[in-house]
């Protein structure tokens, strides 16, 4: 299913119309005629609004062959947390320690299950460990201005 399909399958089922679906999204409905009839692809940005809206991830967006509207889903969220709390730089090192992590995994006999387990824990100490680092070392307000 390709892009445009699927934005249109997805928003179906949730039973949108295309200008609740652009309102939702925040974007133009022109927008959303334009990704479903032309298969136009948004910017990263729009796109990650598009799949918040439809619940869907973007992975299931962007890739024609895959079925899963949930892939990714724990990583999506993720980097999605480490931006809203730490912003780019935040979301990007949240990417690069994902990216590490995974790497230990690759060609590995580790049950899915359990590699699921330890991608959770490790996000959990990074989101912790930045909160725990921002609390210590981030300048505090001064309680009072001395004259």
């Amino acid at each position: 299913m390709t892009f445009g399909e699927k934005i249109k399958s997805a928003r179906i089922l949730l039973n949108l119309s295309q200008t609740e679906l652009a309102e939702k999204a925040g974007i133009s409905e022109r927008s959303i005629y334009t990704y479903e009839q032309m298969g136009t692809l948004p910017r990263k940005a729009v796109l990650q609004r598009l799949a918040d809206a439809l619940n869907v991830t973007v992975a299931y967006l962007m890739d024609d062959e895959e079925t899963d509207k949930h892939k990714n889903i724990d990583k999506e969220l993720f980097f999605a947390n480490a931006k809203n709390k730490y912003g780019v730089k935040g979301a990007r090192e949240a990417q690069e320690i994902y990216e590490r992590a995974t790497a230990l995994f690759a060609g590995g006999e580790l049950e899915e299950e359990a590699m699921d387990i330890f991608m959770q824990s490790l996000q959990e100490v990074y989101l912790e460990s930045k909160a725990e680092a921002r609390a210590k070392f981030a300048p505090r307000k001064r309680a009072g201005k001395k004259k």
